[in-house]
């Protein structure tokens, strides 16, 4: 018997950069957002091993998968002693800044605890959530929450207001690492986080939707000028954010109408583009099949 589990993608409304830390990460202030853009991970049982496949083949189907490693984690803890084959059917676009790995990682988690029948244990989870990456702690609730730390730190807030979500991607993917390196503070004149939780504590739909920052911006758009051009062009239609690092931008709109036509003019402009909407929580989607 096979069960599946979705894996949402996620977009950050707010993302502030404090600081480099000890350890070489970044101190970070964000504010997470589920998507209903999700990936699905299947699972079956197996004699022995790890095994993994998927729809979409530039993806490593090894240890370096963070699928893998999530299956892994949760078998040594536990000791379980029989196998599992995965299968993941991707729809979250590779290295766009959308969390598609870590929400991939977290949604191991969380069918495998559930394939597996163990006992659902959020300290033991979130630890291994925390291992194998920033953003995969969140992505294993979802909703809408306030991260520090790495971003694995997190507050549940109140969820955000309904929004239709326009994602548009240039066709290439940008290099984290060279985007935190080339990372300089611009000093006071961002709202940062406070501002958007204020918003979102107040259900003030308009100050949300225009109270989208994102401090990485500046340095990805000096390496690369077409994501800049793509979120010039995106703004004129609906407040515009950069996706995490880059290079994916989202637009929100209050209508599914007006987010449909810019997805459609970006798509005859020769872009990747995607029309979904905010969500609730990563948790529900683990079904028999």
């Amino acid at each position: 018997m096979l069960k599946s589990e979705k894996a949402n993608a996620k977009i950050n409304l707010v993302l502030d950069v404090l600081g480099k830390r000890d350890d070489g990460y970044h101190e970070i202030s964000t504010v997470f957002q589920t998507l209903d853009l999700s990936d699905t991970l299947t699972f079956e049982s197996r004699s022995e091993g790890i095994g993994l496949s998927s729809n979409d083949p530039a993806l490593p189907l090894n240890k370096d998968n963070l699928i893998w490693q999530a299956a892994h984690l949760l078998q040594s803890h536990y000791g379980v002693s029989g196998g599992v084959h995965i299968h993941l059917h991707k729809r979250i676009p590779v290295a766009a800044g959308l969390g598609g790995g870590s929400s991939d990682a977290a949604a191991a988690l969380r069918g495998l605890v559930r394939f597996w029948q163990l006992p659902w244990e959020s300290e033991v989870l979130y630890a291994l959530a925390a291992q194998l990456g920033s953003d995969v702690a969140f992505c294993l609730e979802g909703g809408t929450a306030l991260g520090s730390g790495r971003g694995e730190v997190l507050q549940p807030l109140p969820a955000c207001p309904h929004f239709y979500v326009v994602l548009a991607n240039p066709g290439f993917a940008v290099s984290t690492a060279k985007v935190y390196q080339a990372f300089v503070p611009v000093g006071s004149n961002r709202t940062g986080a406070g501002g958007l939780v204020a918003a979102l504590k107040a259900g003030a739909r308009e100050e949300v939707k225009w109270g989208l920052e994102n401090a990485l911006e500046r340095s990805t758009f000096s390496l690369y000028p077409e994501v800049r051009r793509l979120k010039e062009r995106m703004q004129k239609a609906a407040p515009s954010l950069m996706c995490g690092s880059g290079p994916t931008v989202f637009a929100l709109f209050d209508t599914k109408e007006d987010a449909a036509i810019l997805c459609e003019q970006l798509k005859a402009e020769g872009l990747s583009a995607w029309l979904t909407e905010t969500a609730s929580a990563s948790l529900g989607g683990g079904e028999n099949v």
